[in-house]
């Protein structure tokens, strides 16, 4: 793909109330996203794409969930919602057959891992930035999230 053919998809994001643009073409994968201000960014990822499956990466995006942390109305304020940064599949353990991340009624640490939400064969990490009880968990597993839905709530106080 030239520099023609992107700049005129841009033009089309521009243009249309669309968010993301995507396209894999000749072995190449190309994301033009718009950011929250409306504006077009960068070019997010510009790689080969292989015949065969690769391993998942982890990606920490502990940084990212604090922003979408919010006093839940919901549950009248008796606990911290943690959001999901990003839009993806919801994931309570690092395995299918492994233990999960946290339960309801766990002693939740600042750092500490809650799920994954994979994303383009990405997994992302979720940590905690609270630390608290853990009062209920939202989703379940292998459901497909939202950006910003709410997946825990967590009691500071508890």
């Amino acid at each position: 793909m030239n520099k023609k053919q992107i700049l005129e998809l841009v033009k089309i994001l521009e243009s249309h109330e669309i968010s993301e643009i995507e396209l894999s073409r000749w072995g190449k994968k190309i994301r033009i996203a718009k950011n929250f201000g409306g504006n077009v960014s960068n070019v997010v990822s510009a790689r080969e794409v292989s015949q065969t499956e690769q391993k998942p990466q982890f990606v920490e995006v502990a940084g990212i969930a604090e922003e979408h942390q919010s006093k839940s109305d919901a549950n009248n304020g008796n606990g911290v919602e943690i959001k999901s940064p990003i839009v993806g599949t919801f994931y309570q353990a690092p395995a299918p057959d492994a233990e999960p991340y946290v339960k309801v009624g766990d002693h939740i640490s600042i750092g500490q891992p809650l799920c994954i939400i994979e994303a383009m064969k990405i997994m992302n990490v979720v940590e905690s930035e609270v630390s608290g009880k853990l009062v209920k968990i939202l989703v379940s597993n292998a459901q497909p999230v939202e950006y910003n839905q709410p997946l825990f709530i967590i009691d500071p106080d508890g």
